[in-house]
């Protein structure tokens, strides 16, 4: 077997990134403006193509996975001390400058303080896409279960975007990523993740989250994250109606919302992948000719592209230029290795 879904999932998602940074923040008759008809667009940037905080920050979680199961079995104290590291670290970088989402400056500044408990650094009532750009290294990694991979995936979460929308799309999005590089068929995707949702609704992982809930608004932990799972849902209802009637010449932003927010980042990033399955690279450029947040769609979108057909999905001359491409080899290559006993 030498699909590599987790070398094309993690190529995909920088190469998504980079090619959405250029038309962040224009809408789409600007982007048609600059970069021409959205089929023919090309990944900017020789020799190097830049990505976003998108991609920093979903390496930093892979290092921080790295260093975690280095240590021994996977679990919320082994995790979360070298994720706040790493992500401290991404916030202090001088190549933090590819206009990072605020809720992260805000939580990373929080998060300095050693002594202060990651709940009370995290922003409780966002649920910004940074929830789960960057938590595809947790559909990748193997040898997870079932409760450490959506355990992890809402941690990583919570670090900074405490509301339960963005705790379970960053599950969800993490458990799609998971289902595509194990072989599942795209056409029953989105089932498959409905039932999921409905299955998870009552769950709130304490042992990885603790005390978050209390921040927030509900009086039960049970009722916390149900909100979340239930604006998941209507997400995906949206995004069913929406494949529906797909027209690939229409901005998918105006079916399944403009991706700022968590929810509305993963559905879009489907809806483009979904719409050019056995097109990637068409897949991408969709997702980044958005009039929303182009380089999270098109790197999420590029995710489930990725891990869908593997790391001969892309164009090996973009690949030549996507910034950090040693190290996403590297880990895809770690966790496409076979596993031997």
């Amino acid at each position: 077997m030498t699909r590599s879904p987790a070398t094309g999932s993690l190529l995909g998602l920088a190469l998504g990134d980079a090619l959405g940074f250029p038309t962040e923040f224009n809408d789409v008759p600007a982007i048609l403006a600059k970069c021409g008809p959205w089929r023919e667009m090309e990944l900017p940037g020789h020799p190097v193509a830049y990505i976003t905080d998108d991609t920093q920050m979903a390496l930093a979680t892979a290092r921080a996975l790295r260093t975690a199961t280095s240590r021994g079995t996977l679990g919320p104290k082994r995790f979360e001390r070298p994720l706040r590291e790493e992500f401290v670290d991404w916030y202090q970088s001088p190549d933090n400058n590819r206009a990072p989402g605020n809720t992260c400056l805000r939580a990373c500044a929080l998060l300095k303080t050693e002594s202060r408990p990651w709940q009370e650094a995290s922003q409780i009532h966002s649920k910004g896409c940074g929830a789960n750009m960057r938590v595809t290294p947790l559909g990748l990694v193997p040898g997870l279960d079932d409760e450490q991979r959506a355990g992890a995936a809402q941690l990583q979460a919570g670090l900074t975007h405490g509301h339960p929308t963005g705790l379970a799309a960053a599950d969800l999005t993490a458990h799609a990523v998971r289902l595509l590089a194990a072989g599942a068929e795209p056409t029953g995707l989105v089932g498959m993740l409905r039932s999921y949702a409905y299955e998870n609704r009552g769950t709130y992982h304490e042992r990885w989250l603790g005390d978050l809930w209390k921040r927030g608004d509900e009086p039960t932990p049970e009722r916390f994250i149900a909100q979340g799972w239930d604006e998941c849902l209507a997400v995906l209802e949206r995004l069913e109606a929406a494949l529906r009637e797909a027209n690939p010449e229409v901005d998918p932003c105006l079916a399944t919302g403009a991706g700022w927010i968590a929810e509305e980042a993963l559905a879009t990033a489907l809806l483009c992948f979904l719409q050019f399955v056995d097109d990637p690279v068409l897949a991408l450029r969709r997702a980044a000719c958005t009039s929303g947040d182009s380089d999270s769609i098109a790197a999420l979108a590029g995710a489930f592209a990725g891990a869908h057909l593997g790391a001969d999905a892309w164009p090996k001359e973009w690949v030549s230029r996507i910034e950090h491409r040693d190290e996403l080899l590297d880990f895809g290559a770690e966790w496409d290795a076979p596993v031997t006993g």
